[in-house]
C-alpha cells in the first residue's frame, strides 16, 4: 500500500518532470526564434533552393546560415495582386570571375546606384568611404550587366523586414565567383542590434568576408547582428517602392519566401555623383 509520504514524493517527481518538459520546450522555442533572427539572409548551398531559414541574412550559399526549414502553412493566404510591371526583354548573363576586381573607384567621391525594377526605380546613395571594396564591386558588376534581368528572390515579413536580390540564378545560390571583405560593421547607424529602414547591406554565408553579389534592402527596422556590410542608404521614393513590394507579401505565408510581386531588376547602374 502506498503511504501518504510516498504519494507526496511521487506527485513531486511528476511535477518536476512537467516543469522540465516545459523548460525544454521553451528553450527550443527561443532557440528557433533566435535562429530565424540569424539566418534569414543566409546563402543556401549551391544547388539548393531558398527555404524558410532559422536565421538571418546570409548569401543563400550556406546551409549553415539557412538551417532548419519550416514547413509552410497548408492554407497559405491568397496572394495580393502583383503591383509590378512586365519585365523588360532580355536574359540574365552567365558571368563569373576568379578574383575580386581591383579597386578603381575614387574613394573620396560620392557614388549612387539605381535599380530600375519592374516595380519602380530604387535610388541608393552609396557609402564609398566606409565600404570601398563593396562599392567598387557593385560598380564593376553593374558595368558588366551582371544584375540586369535578375529577380529579387526573397522577401521576409516576420522578425526582419527585407527584400533580397543580386543572385543571377534567382534561387539564392548564385554569385560572381569571388568574395569581398566585410566593411563598415561598426557603423553608427547599427545601434541596438538594429539595421534601420532604408539600409542596403551585403548578404553572406555566415562566415567573415564571404559577401558576393547578393544584397538586401531593409524596408522596416530589423534586428540583426552587425555581420552584414551596410554600404548605402535608400531614397525616400525607393522606400515607397519597397513598401509596395512588401505589401504584396511572400509566397509561403510563413514570413519568408519569394515575393508575390514580380521584382526584376531590368537594369542596375552605378555612377559617380
Amino acid at each position: 500500500m502506498v503511504t501518504q509520504e510516498q504519494r507526496r514524493r511521487q506527485l513531486a517527481r511528476e511535477k518536476f518532470l512537467r516543469q522540465q518538459q516545459r523548460r525544454t520546450a521553451a528553450r527550443r522555442k527561443t532557440h528557433a526564434r533566435n535562429a530565424i533572427i540569424a539566418s534569414v539572409l543566409g546563402v543556401i548551398v549551391v544547388g539548393s533552393i531558398v527555404s524558410y531559414a532559422t536565421g538571418v541574412f546570409k548569401d543563400d550559399d550556406s546551409k549553415a546560415n539557412a538551417s532548419a526549414e519550416v514547413t509552410p502553412s497548408a492554407s497559405a493566404p491568397s496572394a495580393a495582386p502583383d503591383p509590378c510591371e512586365k519585365a523588360a526583354a532580355g536574359k540574365v548573363k552567365t558571368l563569373t570571375w576568379k578574383k575580386e576586381p581591383a579597386v578603381t573607384i575614387d574613394k573620396s567621391a560620392a557614388y549612387t546606384m539605381k535599380l530600375a525594377t519592374t516595380c519602380g526605380e530604387i535610388d541608393i546613395a552609396l557609402n564609398t568611404a566606409k565600404a570601398p571594396h563593396t562599392v567598387n564591386s557593385f560598380n564593376f558588376l553593374a558595368g558588366e550587366g551582371f544584375f540586369d534581368h535578375t529577380k529579387c528572390h526573397r522577401l521576409t515579413t516576420n522578425g526582419i523586414y527585407v527584400l533580397q536580390c543580386g543572385d543571377p540564378t534567382g534561387a539564392g545560390s548564385g554569385g560572381p565567383g569571388y568574395t569581398i571583405p566585410d566593411e563598415n560593421l561598426k557603423d553608427k547607424s547599427l545601434t541596438g542590434g538594429i539595421y534601420p529602414a532604408g539600409t542596403i547591406a551585403m548578404a553572406n554565408t555566415g562566415q567573415a568576408h564571404t559577401g558576393g553579389s547578393q544584397f538586401f534592402l531593409v524596408y522596416q527596422d530589423s534586428q540583426l547582428p552587425a555581420s552584414y556590410t551596410p554600404f548605402g542608404t535608400i531614397s525616400k521614393s525607393g522606400m515607397t517602392v519597397l513598401k509596395k513590394i512588401a505589401a504584396a507579401g511572400e509566397s509561403t505565408g510563413a514570413g519568408d519566401g519569394a515575393p508575390n510581386a514580380t521584382v526584376v531588376i531590368n537594369k542596375m547602374t552605378v555612377a559617380k555623383s
